[in-house]
């Protein structure tokens, strides 16, 4: 009988655990929707009287809240100190980069520029229909004009005999 009592009670209490965790976690998400409302009713009043809401947030915010906040800002992104030349130029791209707002018309009309100047400029030979075929792929005519170009010279009075056909 007492061990059937003394699991009730652990039961009741796990139950009360869960239900109190559940509770805490309500009141959370209450909490975290209140503080949403109130900043967005504060961002609209601020608009409706012509006022900057980062400034009027930060009236709000007490000394001790800001210097949390700075010391929170500071862990994210410490100052290391020297260490070597490596390590500096990479910080300081980092935070160079970071402050370059990209404008994208810009970007997009250079690219469009990039692309007809790419298409104009194409080294690519055009197909020639009127041209005589005397290969059977393409790494075959590559290798009959570089052989044109070299003894062409010496195989053009063979090829007229051979088209009028008077070879001997």
């Amino acid at each position: 009988m007492a061990a059937v009592a003394a699991s009730e009670v652990l039961v009741d209490s796990a139950e009360e655990g869960s239900l109190t965790a559940a509770a805490e976690l309500a009141a959370q998400k209450r909490e975290q929707r209140l503080r949403k409302f109130r900043e967005l009713h504060l961002l609209r009043e601020c608009a409706s009287r012509g006022e900057d809401y980062e400034k009027v947030k930060l009236l709000e915010i007490s000394a001790e809240d800001a210097e949390k906040w700075e010391r929170k800002k500071k862990r994210k992104n410490p100052d290391l100190g020297f260490s070597d030349y490596a390590a500096a130029q990479l910080r300081q791209y980092h935070r160079l980069t970071k402050q370059i707002k990209p404008d994208m018309e810009t970007y997009e009309r250079l690219r469009e520029k990039q692309i007809e100047k790419r298409d104009k400029y194409s080294r690519r030979r055009p197909y020639n229909d009127d041209a005589d075929i005397d290969y059977i792929n393409e790494r075959n005519a590559k290798f009959n004009k570089k052989a044109e170009r070299f003894y062409g010279k010496y195989t053009a009075e063979i090829k007229q005999n051979l088209e009028r056909g008077t070879a001997v």
